[in-house]
Formats: structure tokens, C-alpha cells, sequence
């Protein structure tokens, strides 16, 4: 096995832990913000982009990539490493997240679920088996078992789904065949701690090496997710790997972190690159705004990407009002490295013994918004 991962020291005063994930493609210093590549692509960004910036770790997206170009491809191509030209560490989610979301398109079984492609309306079937299979010939790292993600506050339907994500866990657990890619699981019980606590307890019992958990940043309150990783933190084993699923808004990598959380990923810093807004120290800005039009400064004059180093805040403008392409690489460069750096420097600060101190003093300047707090987890 090519998968281990090594706590390195925790915070005195929180559950921060800074440690390092050990793969086949490298070691993934955590915690970890991992930028999302749904289609095998960071978009607008090249491989050398995502080195430039310190990426250590990506993610794609076994759903869309199933559908388009299509697994065997990928894997004739001798996997997603060889064909997206990314030799760092590659995480796939099981597509669940996605499938589950299709209302009206889905049909869901004890067996599986059968679902209508959103490109064509062509009937496809996932099986847990299926899943494990699909993620196999993709060749990511680390690879999500196949579950079932319900509303989070529907506490009757929580209970039927947990009981099929916990066999399906099961199966997937059966059905994998490569000892080099890790096969997480995923907790999930939506706002409800019982379900919660069962879910865990079920999951670590079948030895997984690694704890993805769902279900959150679906709509739910940041009170209620705090409130569920901090039931989950005793419970999830010191030794492996936590994985929040779809979160990552810069507030939420402190808080997270702060309860325990290793891993994280988000599309929010790219989709709000493409509309024309940034993250800065202070909170986020739209650059589509007229007070920016002959502003000669930058982004961030403390920051170091290509973008804040050669652009003003009135040429960025431009571009995004000229609906130019550039516009939308330059915006996305910006807001990974924000979210890269603010993750290395709260690495840093957990090794220093002063996380604490650097949480209170990011989150006292940065204003969050409303879009940053719900919803995170769409593709």
C-alpha cells in the first residue's frame, strides 16, 4: 500500500493538526485545500499553473468524467495523471453527490441508482461496484466510496439513505481490486448527531483509510455543520484522514480546520473567479465595480501571484467587462493562490503553536458573504 498518513503535531488549543498524506504521486502536506477539476481540467489553468501556485493535490469528478470522455479512454491513456499531464496527487469523488442531485432523472434502488446523462438523456446505472471500478481505471490516489447524499434536515429520509450508504460502503470496501489508490468512506446523517455518531461508527469499523464527510454545505447553517464535525471529531480515528467534502469558503478553512478537518475542496474560488470577483485579506470584491475603472493598484499588493504582480485592478476590470477570456484566467490565478497561501500559512502557524492567534486575527478582518455561507458543494 503507497497510502499512510502521519500527524506531525496538533494544536494546544483547538483540534488543528498539521500532518502529510504519503502517496504514489506525492506527499500532500495538510490540511489541504485541493482546487476542483471537475472535467479533468482546473479551468482556465494549466498543469504548470497549478505547480506555480502550490497545488498539492486536485480533484475530479467521477460522474462527469464517466460520461465524458468516457473511463475506458482515460485509463487507455494510462490514467488521469497521463491524460490531464498532472503527476501530483489526484482525488475522485464517487459521482454520488452528483447523480443524487439529477431530481427527476434518477431512479434509486437498493442496488444501485439508474439516472438520465444531463447532456443527452441517455440511462446510465451506478452500482457501488460500478463506481469502485469506474474510479479504478480513472487512477486517482484517493478514490470516495459510492453513498447517498439526502437533504440534510430530512430526518426520516437520513435514515433510510445512511442504511444504503453503509451497505453500498460495504460493497465498494468488496469490490476494489488496486492496492495503490486509498478507498475512503463517507460519513454522512445529515444535521441529525445520532445519525452522525452511527454513521462514524459504522464506517471506522470497516477499516477505511481515510473519512470523507458529506452531506454538508448543502443548505444547511454554519452553526450545524460546526456542530456535526465536532460530534464526529472523537469518533473518527486520530490516525487517518478527514475529508470535508465541498467546503472551503477562506472562513470555513479556520473553522474547519480548528475541528479537526485534514482535507478540503470547493468550487467556490474558481466559479466566483469567472463572475469577477476576488478574495482579498479584507473579504471579497466584485471587480465589476466603476470605483475600479482607473484604479492603478492591484488586487493585493501583498500578494504574490502572476496576477497582483503585473496586472492593475482597472486593466482586470476591463477585461471582465470586455468579457475577455484572459479576465477569467487572471481572476482565477488570484483567488487559488489566496486560498493555497491562507491554507499554508495556517499549516505553518499549527507547526509554530500560534493557530489560534492567526485564526482570530484572519477572521476579525475578513467579511464574509451570504454566498459564501450556503451551498457550497455545486459542480
Amino acid at each position: 500500500m503507497t497510502f499512510s498518513f502521519e500527524c506531525l503535531t496538533q494544536d494546544n488549543h483547538t483540534h488543528a493538526r498539521a500532518g502529510v498524506i504519503h502517496t504514489a504521486h506525492g506527499d500532500i502536506p495538510t490540511p489541504v485545500f485541493a482546487p476542483v477539476g471537475t472535467q479533468a481540467t482546473v479551468k482556465t489553468l494549466t498543469p504548470d499553473d497549478l505547480h506555480n501556485l502550490g497545488a498539492t493535490l486536485i480533484l475530479a469528478n467521477t460522474y462527469h468524467l464517466y460520461l465524458r470522455p468516457g473511463p475506458d479512454l482515460i485509463a487507455d491513456f494510462g490514467g488521469l495523471h497521463h491524460f490531464m499531464q498532472w503527476d501530483g496527487p489526484i482525488l475522485t469523488d464517487s459521482g454520488g453527490f452528483q447523480v443524487f442531485s439529477l431530481e427527476g432523472l434518477r431512479d434509486i434502488d437498493e442496488d444501485g441508482v439508474t439516472f438520465r446523462s444531463h447532456l443527452d438523456g441517455s440511462k446510465h446505472r451506478f452500482t457501488p461496484e460500478r463506481v469502485v471500478a469506474i474510479q479504478e481505471k480513472l487512477g486517482a490516489d484517493i478514490i470516495m466510496a459510492f453513498d447517498e447524499c439526502p437533504p440534510p434536515d430530512d430526518y426520516t429520509y437520513n435514515i433510510e439513505a445512511l442504511d444504503r450508504t453503509h451497505r453500498w460502503a460495504e460493497r465498494c470496501r468488496q469490490a476494489q481490486q488496486r492496492s495503490d489508490q486509498a478507498l475512503y468512506g463517507i460519513v454522512q446523517g445529515g444535521i441529525f448527531a445520532d445519525l452522525r455518531v452511527q454513521s462514524a461508527e459504522f464506517l471506522t469499523g470497516l477499516d477505511f483509510p481515510g473519512y470523507a464527510i458529506g452531506g454538508l454545505s448543502v443548505g444547511e447553517s454554519k452553526a450545524d455543520m460546526h456542530t456535526m464535525l465536532d460530534v464526529l471529531h472523537p469518533i473518527l480515528p486520530a490516525h487517518k484522514p478527514r475529508y470535508l467534502m465541498g467546503v472551503g469558503s477562506p472562513e470555513d478553512l479556520f473553522e474547519c480546520v480548528a475541528r479537526g478537518i485534514d482535507q478540503f475542496d470547493c468550487v467556490l474560488p474558481t466559479r466566483i473567479a469567472r463572475n469577477g470577483a476576488v478574495f482579498t485579506p479584507n473579504g471579497r470584491v466584485n471587480l465589476r465595480n466603476a470605483r475600479f475603472a482607473t484604479d492603478k493598484n492591484p488586487i493585493d499588493p501583498d500578494c504574490t501571484c502572476y496576477t497582483c504582480r503585473t496586472f492593475s485592478l482597472a486593466y482586470l476590470r476591463h477585461l471582465i467587462i470586455a468579457k475577455e477570456t484572459l479576465a477569467l484566467r487572471l481572476t482565477t490565478i488570484h483567488n487559488l493562490q489566496f486560498m493555497l497561501e491562507t491554507m499554508r500559512r495556517i499549516r505553518q502557524s499549527i507547526l509554530d503553536g500560534n493557530f489560534a492567534a492567526y485564526k482570530n486575527d484572519f477572521l476579525h478582518k475578513y467579511k464574509a458573504v451570504a454566498e459564501e455561507n450556503r451551498g457550497q458543494r455545486k459542480r
